[in-house]
């Protein structure tokens, strides 16, 4: 739940009330206006802000200030020119849809990178570094989405698995221990199946990688480290989930890219060898052929000749 509909639902005094729709209805008040001022402009006492903040779960009014200055920040931006639910009418000819599509992406890709926070990312590479064994967990399409994570990972030797059996996730989570690091997506994060999943392995002590929407949710909550999908589609008014997809696979691209870098060229090399090896596909493009091997060669020579 954003901080924004949280004050709009949550119960408060009728002074309260008026703080708070103040705000809701002026945004940008709480960045420009002081106490003093914003108390002036809604006659109600100093202290109501601090009785506010506490309600809605900071420790004061700096701190409630702050998210919701984040907050409204990234709801006014970059989905200024499109929108997320609707990206195209039905009067958009192809080539139009075509480039209403690209611009969703770029879009939503530029949205995703604005929520990246470094320490939670730092934590999530941390964790993925350390397991032995990592485990997604995820419903619908989410799990679909995952399967090219788990391929990449999978051949820079990484053991890896999508729990993908419908009802089988409890029995999964369950086996896990703190050697296994979980990786749950949820768009909501209220999904009822990733949540009993979470508490399974919250006992267990696994460390879990939340994926998931901006916001107060539960998932958030239990997770260890979070990166947030852009958030910007109902659940199903809208032509379908592409914003969500693609914040998602960016998402796992961008683990995968912080785990391989952490073994660049050792992994590099592996995926060359193998490749070398097996990879047969004949193409009659020059821009897509390999160059010519050889064997005997150290890899970085192959790759960089004189």
């Amino acid at each position: 739940m954003l901080l924004q509909e949280k004050m709009r639902q949550i119960k408060l005094a009728p002074s309260e009330r008026t703080l708070v729709d103040y705000l809701l209805e002026h945004p940008r008040a709480m960045a420009e206006q002081t106490i003093k001022e914003l108390s002036d402009k809604t006659y109600v006492h100093p202290s109501t802000f601090i009785r506010i903040s506490k309600k809605l779960g900071f420790n004061g009014w700096v701190e409630l200030k702050n998210a919701f200055i984040e907050e409204q920040t990234y709801i006014n931006s970059h989905f200024t020119n499109v929108d997320a639910n609707f990206p195209f009418t039905s009067h958009d000819g192809i080539m139009t849809i075509a480039k209403k599509l690209a611009n969703l992406e770029q879009t939503t890709i530029e949205d995703t990178l604005s929520l990246i926070h470094h320490d939670q990312l730092q934590a999530a590479k941390q964790s993925l570094l350390n397991a032995k064994v990592i485990k997604i967990f995820a419903s619908n399409a989410n799990t679909l989405i995952s399967q090219d994570f788990v391929l990449k990972m999978r051949r820079i030797k990484k053991n890896i698995l999508v729990c993908n059996t419908v009802g089988e996730s409890a029995y999964e989570a369950a086996n896990c221990d703190s050697s296994t690091c979980a990786i749950l997506i949820s768009y909501t994060g209220e999904n009822q199946m990733i949540l009993q999943t979470a508490e399974i392995l919250t006992k267990n002590h696994v460390p879990m990688i939340g994926i998931t929407s901006i916001g107060e949710n539960k998932l958030s909550e239990i997770a260890d480290c979070v990166l947030n999908i852009t958030t910007r589609e109902r659940l199903y008014s809208k032509i379908a989930n592409f914003t969500i997809n693609t914040s998602i696979c960016y998402l796992l691209d961008l683990l995968y890219a912080v785990v391989f870098s952490e073994h660049y060229e050792k992994n590099l090399q592996q995926l060359i060898e193998i490749g070398t090896k097996f990879d047969k596909r004949p193409t009659t493009s020059a821009i897509i052929a390999e160059p010519v091997y050889d064997e005997h060669l150290a890899y970085k020579d192959a790759l960089f000749p004189n």
